[in-house]
């Protein structure tokens, strides 16, 4: 009879952390662009995804970013034992799991309005209240620590021969940063930028976020299937 502790049962485990990480960026980007579509007085190309949290249905906006934290937290765990060159050293887990706890922050503490955003509020406040400094504060390890990690695995993964993975994360690494300060620009009322900041916000959550289902992707092909104790070729 098969035990837990049995090779197969842990290859199990394992991939089943994987397709975790694999689902966190198309439940996350499906859940906001539907979202930002049917609300009312929202203009997703200038408003934050997380002002989608605030308002009569905002609770949607922050299950979804509890339920897209626990998968990053399932995948950075998946990816830690899945022995993928790129990610074998802890960094880069690690930084996967802390935005997963900075998304679940984020639903813990709502954004400030901005932007005009619930109709009604004005378009940048006088001082941000202390849920909205402790909701900027969760969204560092998400805007920072994902390219951190994405920087991570493109140094690994170049010393390890492969090139092509290598140039990718750390190209993601820069469009995440690169787009996230024009995001902010743009929720910083600049007058160029304004109705763009939602747009740019977008970009950057995107190329973050489908960089990790391409990782997870690649670390569930070299993973053991479940009855096999070894891993594929590569």
């Amino acid at each position: 009879m098969t035990t837990v502790g049995t090779p197969g049962k842990r290859a199990a485990w394992n991939r089943g952390l994987l397709c975790c990480g694999l689902a966190a960026g198309p439940v996350f980007v499906a859940a906001f662009l539907l979202q930002g579509a049917v609300r009312d007085g929202y203009r997703p190309r200038r408003h934050p995804v997380n002002s989608l949290a605030l308002g009569p249905r905002g609770w949607i906006q922050t299950a979804n970013f509890v339920v897209t934290g626990t998968l990053f937290l399932a995948g950075a765990a998946g990816l830690a034992r899945a022995g993928d060159p790129a990610t074998s050293r802890p960094a880069a887990p690690v930084l996967i799991g802390a935005a997963g706890a900075g998304l679940i922050g984020a639903a813990v503490f709502a954004t400030d309005p901005v932007s005009g955003y619930p109709p009604g509020t004005p378009d940048a406040l006088p001082e941000l209240s202390r849920t909205g400094r402790a909701h900027n504060l969760a969204a560092i390890p998400v805007f920072f620590g994902l390219p951190a990690a994405t920087l991570a695995c493109s140094r690994r993964a170049r010393r390890t021969g492969q090139r092509g993975f290598a140039l990718y994360s750390a190209g993601t690494a820069i469009t995440m940063l690169a787009t996230m300060a024009l995001a902010a620009a743009g929720f910083g009322q600049s007058p160029r930028l304004v109705n763009l900041g939602g747009l740019f916000q977008r970009a950057s959550i995107i190329a973050g976020f489908v960089w990790l289902t391409a990782l997870s992707a690649r670390a569930l092909h070299r993973a053991p299937a479940t009855g096999s104790t070894q891993p594929p070729a590569a």
